[in-house]
Order: C-alpha cells, then structure tokens, then sequence
C-alpha cells in the first residue's frame, strides 16, 4: 500500500514542478491545420554508399517522390514522379540506383522499383496487385543483387528470392512450407536462420549452410522473444534479442552450432532494448537504444559514443540519431528533433568534426509555438505502474482544459517522447492531451506486455480510464470536455470507451478503429493467417471466449453508446472491413445516435494520401470544437 500511495504522489509531484510553473500568460495563435498535416518538405534522408549523393523524399504534386543532391550542394534533381500514392520507403541499391517500395494500389500490397539516378522511368520489379514484397537483405556487397520476399505463390506465407535488379530475374532461395515467419541471411547473403509457428509456438532454425536443410535449434512459446537480429562478422555467431531468462530483453551473442548462449552484451535494468546500433563498417553492434521516459543511446564502442557525445554538445536539448552512413562511415546523416520540433537534417564529417545543417523537415511549424510533452505515471486501479505523457496547451490559466485522450495504436506498441503531429495540433487547439502506454504497450517487459493478453475492452480499456481519472484528479482539466480520438487499435479504444465509460466522454472520433472483435478475428488479413492461433491467444479464442469478446465489442453493445462519434474509414481496408462499419454507423443512427461518417474510396488501413489527412483532421477539429468547445481556425 505505501509503495501505491508513493509512486501516486510522485506523479502528482511530477506535474506540478513541470506545468504548475509553466509560463504562459498569452495564448499562441491558431497555426493553420494544414501545417501541421501537409507532408513535409523532405524527409527520410539516405547517403549513398560512396558518400558522394544523399537522397531524400520530398513532395511533388503533393506526393512524397524520390530526389538526390550531390553532397555538398544544394541542387535537387527528381528520380521518381509518383502522383498517385507516396513513396512510402527506399534505399540505395548500390551508387547509381536507388530501390523503392510503393504500395500503388492502396490495398497494403508493396510493390519494388528501381530507378537510375542518372534519369530515364522507374521499373517495376515486383507487382503489388495481388501480392506484396519486403526487403530482407540489401546485399551491400552485392550492387546488382538484393533479397526480397513475396507471397506470390502463397497469400498466406512468404518465400525468398535473390532478385537481379538489372534483369529483373529471381531465384527462389527459399520456400516456405507454410509456417516460416522470419528469415535471415549472414554476410555473405546465405539464408541461414529461420523462425517457424504453429501460431502459438515457435521454432528457431539453423543451418551451416545453404546446402543443408534446417534443423530445430530451439522450441519456445511466443509469450518469450528471442529475436536473431544479424550475424557476427565472421558469420559463425548471431546476435539476438531474448527476454527468454528475464523479464526484459537482453541483447545476447549466441552459438547456433552448439545450441549456446556466448555472452550476455547488454541489458537496461527497466525497459526492453529498443533498437541495436551497427556499423556496417565493422560488421559488429556497437550500441543499443532504449527507451525509459525519453530515448537513450548507450554505446560500448568508443569512437560511436565520442561520436553522439560530440554532436549532442553542438545540438544541446534534441534528440541525436544517426539515421545514415556512407560506407567507410566518414559522413553521416543526423536527425535533430524534440518533443516541439519535428527536427532538421545534418551532414556530419566524421575526420574533421564538422556538422552542416542540411535542411528542416517542417521549417513552416515554429517550435517556440509548440508545447511540452512531460512524461507522466500513475497506478492502475488493480496495481500496475502506467506510464504515458501528458501535453497541456500553451494557454493561461492552466484550468478547465478540455481533454483529448489519445491512445496509441498496435496495441503491441508504445508512445514516445517526440515531436507528434497530432498530439501538437490538438494542443494548439487549446486541448490537454493524454497518451496512455496501457498494459499491452511494448517496451516495459513480457510481465507488462502479457498482461494486456486478453483484455482488449477490459483492463486495457480500464487503464486508459485510470488515466483520465488521474488527470480529473490534477485540478486542471474540465471533466464535462473529455473526447476519446484514436487510430487502428487507438480508434477501437476509442469506441469502446464510449460503451464502458459512457458518462466519462463528451464524445469520440475512431480512424480505421475496429468495431466488432469476432468480425476482425474471422476476416484477418492472409498474411496474418500463420499467427491465427497467436491472436486468440492474445485477444481471445472466439471457441472459448465468445462472450468476453462481445462484452468488449462496441457492435454489440451500441445501446451503452451515447455520445456524439465520428467514425474514417479507408474503402480498401484490408483490416477493417468497410462492410462491418457501414452496418455499425447505420445501427448507431437507428438509436439515434449523433454519427458522422467519412470514406475515403482511395485508402486503406488509414488515411495516408495528404488530402485526406488534411480532410480528416478538418472534420476532427470541428467535430472537437462542437462538442469540447476548444478553438478552431476560421477560414
């Protein structure tokens, strides 16, 4: 009891050394909505690998293409004339092209291309029709070379092939029997590890050799990780991440020959490893990041750690990442961002220590007009440590704030500090806005994460209304204007927050939420068809659990509803069926409901055309005003 009642006051305390203080005797003015949900003026900057261009993506008839400049100047010149859909990522093939993944189709498949820099039209490798490809191997030392994987032969499961971006031709190096969920190749580009599942079990496999079949190294349930990540540099060992001897994961050397763990490298007392850090160059892991209320970035090789320790001293107050390296890792790519600034780009030299700004992502947003995210904690009403981040306007006096709660999506993910869009355009609206890392967020341990195992609409849901109630709780926020706003998993929590707690929200906006669980478990995508018996593990098994799933199913409980909802929808959805909302927006107006209701026939699982971001959060932001009376801009 005394360890619940101190964490509790430490959170208040926490909130008051951070906002109580807070000066804002003025209010920021409105910042045009498209600002913040334009796409930005570039973005994913890459380096060659001989140093000599860096690529990046910026808009062009308001979509996301491909451009290059030669390092050290500032001329731009466009590779790929996209207008449909976004470029949604690409990396060097080797110094003269660049290879690009476009889902053009809007149905979640992703098609391969590849562009010369030096002009003429872009060539699809792969289609994205009835399939879709992924990256498994960029094969650096091989330039004409890469290895992808596609569910061509199979919807439901992945092969892989050793694809000639020249000629176009591919050779299946490795067909799926039907359970492999992973593959991984050595330096060398040998497949050599794979990951099987009967959906709730899984199998580690090994081989020497791509001559030798796979044999089962290790047996494991999905509740434990252990995630082979890369190879040593001599390609007898491989690195993985393991939460198999502890509650976090931990970052191990490991004997595949003998069946052994070498070396424990690395594990952070708190959190989970977020990312390992490698150099290309050394063939060998020089670091990890890790996430506790902020990112971290711990470095056991000294010329990395003098590295961050030099640019964090030029770049005082932003988060530092190295996002790219030439190949002798004498230039690289940072990104400099915060919590109020979505961050600019350098170019930092490496022999002469010398840091050149190369551009801003967003240059119109004003960082001195954004607000602080303060990370936050509470406890749950059954116990658990909760963490998140609370966002309050940057308005005076700091009281009777209407609410956004906005949780994330996943639910197998996690807020983080940074800059996020939406969470400072609901800010700049005057909203208080609460991000919630309930139970189910990655990031703090399997005894955290499995505790959000059958319990979407239940214990998820209560402590994201735990939350809100600690907010009521800090005196500054106007418990009549709390509205519920989520993406995905984020938009589900969102309806059913307005059937589990009806009397909490003023109202309730769900994008691509889903609305019925035993409709999403019976209509899972193909691809997810190998961890079906995964996901009754996790959300529950519609044989045996049928009632707790429609107790946690805003479909089926659309009497409790009574607020004012404003449901997106992609037509393309291949998650949530557009069928299913349909008949849950017709049933709602039936009750008589407050609905409004917004298809886009261009999307799918979210909105990721600009216009229709733009679109969406224009209704958003009047819906919001109607119904928590926070300001909106008058056009």
């Amino acid at each position: 009891m005394l360890k619940k009642q101190t964490v509790i006051f430490l959170g208040i305390s926490l909130l008051a050394l951070t906002f109580g203080c807070q000066k804002a005797d003025y209010e920021v003015p409105i910042i045009p909505l498209e600002d913040f949900f334009k796409n930005p003026q570039n973005t994913q900057f890459e380096l060659s690998p001989d140093g000599k261009y860096i690529a990046s993506l910026r808009p062009w008839k308001n979509r996301l293409n491909v451009f290059i400049q030669k390092t050290g100047s500032d001329e731009l010149k466009q590779i790929t004339t996209s207008e449909e859909r976004d470029i949604s990522k690409y990396f060097w093939a080797n110094n003269n092209k660049i290879l690009y993944l476009q889902d053009i189709n809007a149905n979640d498949n992703y098609s391969l291309f590849c562009s010369n820099i030096d002009g003429g039209e872009s060539k699809e490798l792969t289609s994205s029709k009835n399939f879709t490809t992924h990256i498994i191997d960029e094969l650096p030392d091989h330039e004409n070379e890469v290895i992808i994987q596609t569910n061509e032969r199979n919807p439901k499961v992945f092969d892989v092939y050793r694809l000639n971006i020249n000629t176009g031709k591919k050779n299946i190096i490795g067909q799926n029997p039907g359970n492999i969920t992973k593959w991984l190749t050595d330096f060398n580009g040998k497949l050599r590890v794979a990951i099987s599942t009967d959906g709730v079990n899984q199998n580690i496999l090994y081989r020497k050799r791509e001559s030798e079949d796979f044999r089962i190294v290790k047996k494991l349930n999905f509740k434990e990780e252990f995630y082979p990540i890369l190879f040593t540099s001599d390609n007898k060992y491989v690195y993985v991440i393991s939460n198999e001897k502890g509650d976090r994961t931990a970052l191990i050397k490991y004997d595949f020959n003998k069946n052994y763990e070498l070396e424990l490298i690395y594990e952070h007392p708190e959190v989970d490893i977020e990312y390992v850090r490698y150099s290309r160059k050394q063939k060998d892991v020089v670091g990890v990041s890790v996430i506790t209320s902020k990112r971290e970035f711990i470095f056991w090789d000294l010329e990395r750690k003098g590295i961050q320790n030099k640019v964090e001293r030029k770049l005082p107050n932003m988060e530092i990442n190295v996002v790219s390296l030439d190949r002798n890792e004498e230039k690289m790519l940072i990104k400099a961002s915060s919590d109020k600034s979505y961050g600019a780009y350098y170019l930092y030299e490496t022999k002469n220590d010398k840091l050149t700004k190369i551009s801003e992502i967003s240059p119109w947003l004003n960082s001195e007009l954004m607000a602080d995210m303060k990370p936050i904690r509470y406890i749950s009403s059954d116990g658990l440590t909760i963490h998140g981040y609370l966002t309050l306007p940057r308005i005076s006096p700091l009281k009777n704030l209407p609410v956004v709660v906005f949780p994330h999506g996943g639910p197998w993910y996690r807020d983080k500090w940074g800059f996020d869009k939406a969470v400072q355009f609901f800010a700049n609206r005057g909203y208080a806005v609460l991000q919630v890392n309930f139970r189910g967020s990655t990031g703090y341990g399997k005894s955290f994460l499995s505790a959000g195992y059958k319990e979407w609409g239940r214990n998820i849901q209560n402590d994201i209304t735990d939350g809100v109630r600690w907010l009521i709780k800090q005196s500054i926020v106007d418990s009549n204007r709390i509205g519920i706003v989520g993406y995905s998993f984020g938009g589900y929590a969102a309806l059913q927050g307005l059937v589990s707690t009806p009397d909490l929200y003023a109202c309730g906006i769900s994008l691509s939420g889903m609305p019925d669980i035993p409709s999403f478990l019976e209509s899972i995508p193909p691809t997810w068809i190998p961890f079906q018996k995964m996901l009754y593990e996790i959300i529950g098994d519609p044989n045996e659990d049928m009632e707790r799933l429609i107790e946690a199913s805003p479909y089926q409980n659309i009497k409790k509803i009574i607020a004012p909802i404003f449901i997106a929808q992609g037509a393309n959805d291949t998650k949530v069926k557009k069928s299913l909302t349909d008949d849950f927006v017709q049933k709602l107006k039936d009750k008589g409901v407050t609905v409004q209701y917004m298809v886009k026939g261009n999307e799918s699982h979210g909105f990721k055309n600009e216009e229709n971001r733009i679109d969406f959060y224009r209704e958003t932001e009047k819906f919001l005003a109607k119904y928590l009376k926070g300001r909106k801009e008058k056009l």
